[in-house]
């Protein structure tokens, strides 16, 4: 299987069409265009290694309420779980989805189904394992908090395990398991990537019980989180007004995104704060469409849809929907 590709290919996109990386506008990831306005980094953090007695392990205790394991953007997390849980034989991941998880599941023949609840509940006593997205990425599907708890506990039961990865959930947005992560057989990832706009800082959590935080631990480097970001997440984490202004500003920016899609024509299928989810057959057409207006887009294939980050401001949004309107309208030509 080889490796997934994702958004934020902007340089290599610019370069195939022959347009300067400074003329486009690229909303191919789920990345807050606003990110948390972190000050100057203090020398003394560029010049020290990090200590992990620094207050950050005490302050993510009391935000989230339970205990994690900082790492180096939850990528680290998993492209290792699979190591710690060894003994797990085959394992659910729905698709589409975030294709990281099922690549790295590739050697436990992971299962497919779509990501729908129904979907989901006829598959589980298959496998030893499920592995979620929530809210899914690109589907923007969330799962009922009493289909999750039933899932973990029919895992759990048999000595399996509920992988949540919750990149796209806002922090205080119901839904989200963390609470629960003191129970066996649950793991739940969040990271600074998404809500807080610092993709580029590369910081994770883990939650889950001690004994595997313990083992995730012991696979990292020393240092595995750099004191930049350990000094980012403190900063970011601890300040609350900015994230109840980011929940509000995020909430109007995904409802004028999900406005201008349907007003071009496109019915939006999905949508989180961060992004909205477009399934079309002419995903495709669209999407180069669209890159010949220097605009770029997360496209899929299975099933064709496209992925819409949210514009940063009006000048954005009204670009988006000038050469949203030409692109449909260059498509249909070339269908007809």
């Amino acid at each position: 299987m080889s490796r997934p590709v994702h958004g934020g290919r902007l340089r290599e996109v610019a370069r195939r069409r022959g347009i300067p990386v400074d003329a486009w506008l690229d909303l191919s990831t789920g990345i807050s265009p606003w990110s948390y306005p972190l000050p100057p980094v203090p020398e003394e953090v560029w010049r020290r290694l990090p200590e992990e007695d620094d207050g950050l392990d005490e302050l993510v205790h009391t935000v989230f309420g339970r205990p994690a394991l900082a790492v180096p953007g939850t990528q680290a997390a998993i492209s290792r779980l699979p190591s710690l849980l060894p003994d797990l034989r085959r394992v659910l991941v729905p698709h589409p989805s975030y294709g990281e998880h099922a690549h790295t599941w590739r050697a436990h023949r992971p299962v497919r189904c779509t990501p729908a609840t129904d979907a989901i509940d006829a598959r589980l006593d298959e496998v030893d394992a499920l592995v979620l997205v929530h809210p899914n990425n690109p589907t923007g599907t969330r799962f009922p908090a009493r289909a999750l708890r039933a899932w973990h506990r029919r895992l759990a039961a048999r000595g399996g395990w509920l992988i949540v990865d919750e990149a796209f959930l806002d922090p205080g947005e119901a839904g989200s398991l963390v609470a629960e992560t003191g129970e066996p057989g649950l793991v739940v990832l969040r990271s600074l990537g998404k809500f807080w706009g610092l993709a580029g800082v590369r910081f994770g959590l883990v939650f889950a019980a001690e004994p595997l935080r313990a083992q995730l631990s012991a696979l990292l480097d020393p240092w595995a989180v750099s004191h930049p970001a350990r000094w980012a997440a403190r900063l970011a984490l601890a300040d609350s007004a900015w994230q109840e202004r980011q929940r509000a500003r995020l909430a109007a920016a995904s409802l004028a995104l999900a406005t201008t899609l349907e007003e071009a024509g496109l019915r939006v299928s999905g949508r989180t704060s961060l992004f909205a989810w477009v399934e079309t057959p002419r995903a495709s057409a669209l999407a180069a469409a669209l890159e010949r207006r220097a605009l770029l887009v997360r496209r899929f294939d299975d099933p064709p849809g496209l992925r819409f980050g949210l514009p940063a401001d009006a000048a954005q949004s009204e670009r988006l929907r000038a050469a949203l309107l030409e692109a449909i309208a260059e498509t249909q030509r070339t269908a007809s």
